[in-house]
């Protein structure tokens, strides 16, 4: 049955309106800092309280405005995982993972329960350590091993990566992932990073502003955004508005260029984007003349800045990225882009 959310929350000039459903999967909550990512957590948690609206959990009811229901946050069977983690600094491992077991007062029980999470999380070695003597991975399987000792039924992880540096967080990604699919229940996962949202969730929601844009499978996000927000936060680097000219046909003022589309083209169209990667000099279609004005070397690719002839001064300049195996041996004088690849956005 899953979670199910739909409140609203007023917190002095922040308004938090949300709704969207998270069933046995990996749903990540993206968005920039401030936009009630992780508000909404603590209100699901039951640490926030809404103003108005409804959290049910697998059919159980956890808030429920209008019939007066708030269930307090140690009933509500959901597990937290904050960005520090909270491990209690004076315990070993062990000790912490008993803490999530204060409720039973079987103590064997308890030991046997603690002893099966060790060996889950890879941590019988460590029990006996205490959080200093820990390193980045093993404070994040301990932590999770304090809230998974519980059973919950849902996971909640607050930007569960932030504190670690890019090799450290990649690993761990990879190493929760497969820990999350013996889970086997639902998981919220905060992040302002596309990549990681990209790499760990089934599902993407989009967070604006408290507002909650769209909720799409991830590939599916990614290859249509479907905004102007959505399309940004995904890591478009191209985008302008634009107007429609035709069924398959936009006009771009700011760059001065007919596009042709794929898909057909909706009233309502506020912009188009085109990711870095998607130009190439020799494309058969949307093919017009540019002006080379720089290049950056990233390790390794290469982002070129251009514009179009006949583009717009004020407006700003396009990325063409590319791998440095690709790199032309002179810089073409047009580029072009696949009608597949112009994002519509509205």
């Amino acid at each position: 049955m899953g979670l199910e959310v739909d409140i609203e929350k007023q917190a002095g000039d922040f308004h938090l309106q949300t709704a969207f459903t998270c069933d046995h999967e990996i749903l990540g909550l993206l968005g920039a800092s401030g936009c009630g990512k992780s508000m909404t957590l603590k209100c699901i948690a039951g640490i926030e309280r809404p103003d108005r609206g409804r959290i049910v959990l697998d059919g159980r009811v956890l808030f429920d405005s209008d019939q007066k229901i708030d269930l307090p946050p140690q009933k509500r069977h959901v597990g937290y995982l904050f960005q520090n983690y909270a491990l209690f600094p004076n315990m070993t491992v062990r000790q912490n993972i008993l803490c999530g077991l204060h409720t039973e007062k079987d103590r064997r029980k308890r030991e046997e329960e603690t002893d099966r999470i060790l060996e889950m999380l890879s941590l019988r070695e460590n029990a006996s350590q205490k959080p200093a003597k820990l390193s980045g991975g093993q404070a994040q399987r301990a932590a999770l091993g304090r809230i998974l000792v519980n059973k919950p039924e849902i996971l909640m992880l607050d930007e569960p990566f932030s504190a670690l540096d890019a090799y450290l967080r990649l690993r761990l990604q990879m190493e929760l992932k497969s820990l999350l699919s013996q889970y086997g229940k639902g998981v919220l996962m905060v992040t302002h990073d596309r990549d990681e949202a990209f790499r760990m969730c089934d599902r993407i929601g989009i967070m604006d502003q408290g507002k909650m844009l769209a909720v799409k499978g991830t590939k599916a996000l990614f290859a249509d955004p479907g905004t102007r927000e959505a399309a940004i936060l995904t890591g478009c680097k191209n985008i302008a508005a634009a107007e429609k000219t035709g069924e398959k046909e936009v006009y771009v003022p700011g760059w001065n260029i007919h596009l042709t589309t794929a898909k057909p083209v909706q009233d309502g169209l506020k912009a188009i984007g085109i990711r870095a990667h998607y130009f190439h000099p020799n494309a058969p279609h949307n093919n017009y003349p540019v002006t080379i004005l720089r290049e950056m070397e990233e390790p390794f690719e290469w982002v070129t800045e251009f514009r179009y002839q006949g583009q717009d001064p004020n407006s700003a300049p396009l990325w063409w990225r590319y791998s440095k195996e690709k790199r032309p041996s002179a810089m073409p004088g047009q580029l072009g882009v696949a009608p597949a690849n112009i994002l519509l956005l509205y």
